[in-house]
């Protein structure tokens, strides 16, 4: 590594507060079990934490996410 380069952990460090909402914003996307009046749903949520959408089902959250070229995590 060139010493002239940041390396990546200072880069994060110093990231203001909006950048670090911004973070991955147009990469990943979340995914949370939910519950609806009709039932259990998964919601998918940007980076920043932007409701985007709810499905039915895990898998279709996934897919969902992935067809808008997001990568899908789980969190709960």
């Amino acid at each position: 590594m060139n010493s002239h380069e940041p390396d990546a952990r200072s880069t994060l460090k110093n990231l203001s507060h909006q950048d670090f909402l911004n973070f991955g914003v147009h990469q990943i996307a979340y995914i949370k079990p939910v519950k609806r009046e009709d039932g259990q749903g998964y919601a998918i949520h940007a980076a920043d934490g932007t409701a985007l959408s709810v499905m039915d089902s895990l898998d279709g959250a996934i897919m969902l996410a992935k067809h808008n070229n997001l990568y899908p995590v789980t969190i709960h």
